[in-house]
């Protein structure tokens, strides 16, 4: 079951949800001041708060999320992800924020993503990534997130790394952390190289 663009919001994503698990892993780590920041998958927006308005720049497949997006957070720029080319020029962007997106697309798509990445990052451009992870050791989350999540992608720490590598992507681990109970998170930083 799909759940509506205002139950995602209250349910998954709550404010002390992004404070707790998204802004406290970003923030002892990058200053976002004065920096172009493209929220790759942002659905309802949850993230938006954490950047200035005229800097950030939400992007999503999912036409109900982005008008929900729109309608909670009218000062920020919301925009449909039509294919894999993103709406804006190239080396332009200092961020690509992607939080929990890429376990729901195919390896194949995800190449052609990095790829239009490539060209829209500036010069310095780093790519964010925070995303359920597959771990040894740890077989009840494992099962947890393959049976409750919608994505059907989740990856090992090794596949995302390498996913990336084969794009000639330079990663590196930033933190790997608990989220509720049963959720077990990487998050990385990929610069092209």
């Amino acid at each position: 079951m799909e759940l509506s663009p205002v139950l995602y919001h209250r349910l998954i994503r709550p404010a002390w949800f992004l404070n707790r698990y998204i802004y406290n892993t970003l923030k002892d780590d990058f200053s976002f001041k004065n920096m172009k920041v493209i929220d790759f998958g942002c659905g309802v927006g949850s993230s938006a708060s954490l950047f200035p308005p005229s800097s950030y720049l939400g992007l999503d497949c999912d036409n109900k999320r982005v008008e929900y997006a729109r309608k909670i957070n009218p000062e920020y720029n919301f925009g449909l992800l039509m294919g894999n080319k993103l709406p804006v020029p190239d080396a332009s962007v200092d961020y690509i924020l992607i939080i929990s997106v890429l376990h729901h697309i195919a390896s194949k798509d995800i190449r052609n993503y990095l790829n239009e990445f490539r060209r829209v990052l500036s010069g310095k451009g780093k790519i964010l990534v925070i995303e359920p992870c597959l771990y040894k050791g740890t077989h009840l989350s494992n099962f947890y997130m393959s049976w409750f999540d919608k994505g059907k992608y989740i990856r090992t720490e090794d596949e995302y790394i390498e996913l990336f590598a084969q794009l000639n992507y330079e990663a590196q681990i930033m933190r790997r952390f608990g989220q509720l109970f049963l959720y077990r998170k990487l998050f990385f930083v990929a610069v092209p190289v």
